[in-house]
């Protein structure tokens, strides 16, 4: 029955998403197609936090700064007129990738509370490095003349358009994010994190298999990013402050760790209640602030376990 339930629960959730778009247009709402591509973004950065925190144990309290500097990567390329799709999201990939790189192999080095300060101190560095460079906007942030040029056949600056496209990505990332977990590397990563010293005395290089998820990991926030700046049209020091780190790790929690389409639930619950509350109260943190720790305690699986069953969200091969 959960099985059942599981395979409902996401037959029906991406049925709607597909028709969104149409349904909002007809009835003269397109804030909708810009809503669900939003929270379809942030489900990628969940998704990408949500491999590392929730398969590999590593409490990474940084994510948000490869988050801007996919959007940056988009952004100063634009600003000095290269405005090549593949050229941009190449640049914001790869910068993704080496930033994990190099913050992976340090703050690896340890684990626990100093794991968790390191991220949050590298991923400061950042948001403070993009607040002093002034020619590109500094604190004020920096507009984007236009979106990603991939020639005729994708306009991402047409809101259905950019809706589909990122609505792809997210579901081949899913697809992905599934085979790479239940793959020998997988495994391995899921077995660092229950027990890291038997898995290093039976021959297995621990430190080099979380280094590669940690990269992976930050080179799909990343992507997220690059959306993201083709979405707002602009990017700002604030996409990689710390407080938004805190945000993509809610949406994990709230959805369910450790399971691959719990984080895009969480992604979306958090940023339709932050919609729906922030419209009647200034705080609606204190409301939703509550709703996360009942989550927490009623439902180890967070509010995904809740809709399909514990047991089966905890499923290795759950996706």
């Amino acid at each position: 029955m959960s099985v059942a339930r599981r395979s409902l629960v996401i037959g029906v959730s991406l049925a709607a998403l597909a028709i969104t778009p149409a349904i909002a247009l007809a009835a003269g709402e397109p804030f909708y197609v810009t809503l669900l591509t939003r929270i379809m973004i942030f489900a990628i950065a969940a998704l990408s936090l949500d491999l590392i925190l929730g398969y590999g144990g590593m409490v990474s309290f940084g994510h948000a700064a490869y988050l801007g500097i996919g959007a940056y990567a988009v952004g100063i390329l634009a600003f000095y007129g290269i405005t090549s799709g593949p050229l941009q999201f190449a640049v914001a990939i790869l910068a993704s990738a080496a930033a994990a790189a190099m913050i992976g192999a340090v703050s690896l080095r340890t684990s626990g509370v100093y794991f968790i300060m390191i991220t949050l101190a590298f991923a400061q560095m950042l948001y403070f490095l993009a607040e002093s460079l002034n020619i590109y906007g500094g604190d004020d942030g920096l507009n984007i003349a236009q979106p990603s040029d991939f020639g005729r056949l994708v306009d991402l600056g047409d809101p259905p358009t950019l809706y589909y496209v990122v609505l792809a990505v997210l579901l081949v990332l899913l697809l992905l994010s599934r085979q790479l977990i239940n793959s020998r590397f997988g495994l391995l990563v899921q077995g660092v994190k229950s027990n890291e010293r038997r898995m290093a005395a039976l021959g297995f290089p621990t430190f080099r298999y979380k280094l590669v998820a940690f990269i992976l990991s930050g080179t799909i926030c990343g992507l997220a990013g690059a959306l993201f700046a083709n979405l707002t049209l602009f990017c700002s020091p604030s996409i990689m402050h710390w407080t938004r780190s805190g945000e993509i790790m809610m949406m994990v929690i709230l959805g369910g760790m450790g399971s691959l389409f719990g984080p895009v639930l969480g992604a979306a619950l958090y940023l339709l209640l932050e919609t729906v509350l922030s419209g009647a109260t200034e705080h609606w943190q204190a409301i939703l602030g509550p709703l996360l720790v009942l989550v927490v305690l009623f439902s180890r699986s967070g509010f995904f376990g809740m809709l399909i069953g514990e047991r089966t969200a905890r499923g290795r091969a759950d996706g």
